[in-house]
């Protein structure tokens, strides 16, 4: 089920636990704190872009260039717009990890809205829970999968 974009002491944030770890933007530490909860062993330095209804989260870290290039062309072209990149984090929160959404506010998407996360190898992709952007999610998975196998 989709987690609610909430309002953080940072901006705008969303709980993004299991889709962090699937997109391996966030690992455990072996073994658990002394009070049980989760330590965080990685938690990653992101860069978020924003489009109409849709966000993409990037570890230029671990990607080339030419890989964020195409990935935001893509997502621009098929959205028709494009806001700026903004660096981000992905950082603990509770017993999880949430990811700051910084420019969130233009692209759509507001606090309180449920958004939907599509992971994929070192990318999240945020959307507004529309088909129309589930495609594009999809799509922009798919771009990075074949990046990956380059």
């Amino acid at each position: 089920m989709p987690n609610t974009v909430k309002q953080s002491g940072e901006g705008p944030a969303l709980q993004v636990t299991k889709p962090a770890r699937a997109a391996e933007l966030a690992e455990l530490a072996t073994g658990e704190g002394k009070t049980g909860v989760e330590r965080w062993a990685d938690l990653a330095d992101v860069r978020v872009y924003g489009f109409d209804k849709a966000l993409l989260v990037v570890r230029p870290s671990e990607m080339k260039s030419e890989h964020i290039a195409e990935l935001v062309a893509s997502a621009a072209r098929d959205t028709g717009s494009i806001y700026n990149g903004m660096d981000a984090s992905v950082r603990a929160a509770g017993n999880g990890c949430m990811v700051s959404l910084p420019g969130l506010d233009k692209t759509g998407i507001h606090v309180d809205d449920t958004a939907p996360v599509h992971p994929g190898p070192d990318i999240l992709v945020v959307t507004d829970g529309s088909a129309d952007r589930a495609r594009l999610a999809k799509d922009l998975v798919s771009i990075r999968q074949a990046q990956i196998g380059e």
